[in-house]
């Protein structure tokens, strides 16, 4: 599996949560995550009936989103921060084996804000919507 894309952001495991970049244009990345079933969050997040915590999708997709700004803005050292959320929707369980695939739209670009909506499904069923922005900070000294 390419990893090429960890260029493009500070993230590393264990709290990486993208495999691997499936599909990009312009304006859209995809991306996918596999659920490994040993993942240590899944012994205390409901241990009788484990599903992924909607915070960990988010953050596939707020690291899916970093990947494309990443590409698209000369980051020149700085590294990407989420700044804002909106209109968080949950809609579907992430379970345990399941595989995550992840899609980001660009909405728009200002200087080195970038404005993104995403989402996050498993088997064709949409898990999270969600819209958030970013922006390229300076790395601390």
């Amino acid at each position: 599996m390419s990893q090429d894309f960890l260029q493009y952001i500070p993230h590393r495991p264990p709290f990486l949560f993208v495999d691997k970049v499936t599909e990009e244009t312009k304006d859209t990345i995809k991306a996918e995550k596999s659920i490994d079933p040993e993942e240590s969050f899944f012994r205390g997040h409901y241990p009788d009936r484990p599903i992924m915590p909607g915070v960990l999708i988010f953050e596939s997709i707020f690291q899916t989103g970093a990947i494309m700004m990443g590409k698209r803005i000369a980051n020149e050292g700085r590294i990407p921060v989420l700044t804002r959320v909106n209109n968080i929707k949950l809609k579907h369980a992430v379970n345990p084996g399941d595989t995550l695939q992840i899609e980001v739209q660009l909405k728009d670009l200002v200087s080195s804000a970038a404005y993104m909506k995403g989402k996050a499904s498993v088997n064709g069923k949409i898990a999270v919507t969600l819209e958030f922005t970013a922006m390229l900070v300076d790395l601390p000294a």
